[in-house]
Parts: C-alpha cells; structure tokens; sequence
C-alpha cells in the first residue's frame, strides 16, 4: 500500500504519504484562501521527500469535511482528478474523525472547527476513533448544554473559550493522521465512505434576488 492522503476542508492544506505502517512523509501550510495554490505543491514535496512518483500511489484519501465550499472542494476535485487518472481507489474520511483520531483521546470529547458566520463545525467521540454523533454546524452557545464539561479539541474550540473551556490541540487536521487511521481501518476491514462533501449548508455566494434578467430583443 502507498496511500496518498489530502485535506482542504479547514484553513489548513495538508498532504501525506502512508506506506500502511508509517507515515512516510507529510507536508502543509494554513491559509484559508490558498488552497488551489498550496495543495499541489505540498503533494510534489511528500512525493520527493518519499521518493516516490504519484504512480506509484495505490489508493487515496481525502479529507470530506465538513467545510466551506471554496476550500473543501480543491482537495475533493484534486483527489477524484488523481484517482481517475491513476485508475485507484479515491475514499472519504470525515475531517473531523482525522482530528480526533490526531488527539489521541479517551472517554468522550469533542471536536470542533471554525465554520465562520459565529459558528462552529463538530461532533462528539468515545474515544479517538468512534465517533458518536453526525457532524453538525451550530452557534456555540446554542450546543452549550450538550458539551458541557467535555474536552473539546480543533481551531472551534479554540475560538470559542465560553463554550469549550477544556480547548486542547490539535488545532488543524493534518494529512497523516487522516492517513493513518484511513490505513487502519482499511487494514481491519472496515469500509471508508465515498469522497462525498460534506457541506452542512448553501455556499456563501448566492444567486442575487429579484435580479434584472436581460433578453434580446
């Protein structure tokens, strides 16, 4: 196995090679509007650092967000565009998952990313691998009661001390924690989903109302 693993669904943009027992080599940066060009650079770096040729890479994986459309899409399209072209498996893996399987935590906690508007992308987790709820977007206060008292780890957390006072790191996914536990579990058997995205909610930009519509005359 040479996995390839990509996330573009947070401000961080993050590649990574697994062999299927170690992380060989892992590259990124964070910033929110550079995805497009950050991405494909760092996947160049993994491979060199490896060196391996993207040919080489049997299967991937790609980070399915949640997330903003703009960013979450590069890596989707990117990950689709290298499987089609190399004739390999492209799977999903919930963002948030990677984070919390990044933690390292036991018992139940929480992980939570920026979601703009005053809001937060999150879910819950018994132990670093499970995760117990479906993600959601939500203003903090509003899921106040429900993650009272719980660790919370990711840059939501963070942003938002009221809601989640025990904040831990990490703060931003990174490719080779997705990639390892994407190894992991396809190593138990265990079926990963389709690089679907998982938006949450409509794309900042809309279609403007009550527009004046022009015809020929």
């Amino acid at each position: 196995m040479l996995l390839l693993a990509l996330d573009t669904a947070t401000p961080a943009v993050t590649a990574a090679l697994h062999d299927g027992r170690t992380v060989l080599a892992e590259s990124g940066g964070v910033d929110a509007r550079r995805h497009g060009e950050l991405l494909l650079p760092a996947v160049d770096r993994v491979l060199a650092e490896a060196g391996v040729k993207l040919d080489a890479v049997t299967e991937i994986v790609v980070g399915t967000g949640p997330g903003p459309y703009t960013g979450l899409r590069v890596g989707l399209m990117t990950a689709m565009t290298f499987g089609s072209a190399l004739g390999i498996p492209v799977h999903g893996l919930c963002t948030l998952d990677g984070l919390a399987y990044a933690s390292g935590l036991e018992g139940e906690f929480v992980v939570a990313t920026d979601a703009r508007r005053k809001e937060v992308y999150w879910a819950r987790y018994n132990g670093s691998r499970t995760r117990v709820t479906d993600p959601a977007v939500d203003r903090p206060a509003d899921i106040a009661e429900q993650v009272v008292g719980l660790p919370a780890v990711g840059a939501g957390a963070l942003l938002y001390p009221d809601t989640f006072p025990d904040a831990r790191t990490p703060e931003h996914v990174s490719a080779g924690a997705l990639a390892a536990l994407a190894a992991e579990k396809l190593a138990a058997g265990e079926e990963l989903t389709d690089p679907r995205p998982l938006y949450l909610r409509r794309p900042d930009a809309q279609v403007p109302k009550n527009y004046k519509v022009v015809t020929p005359k």
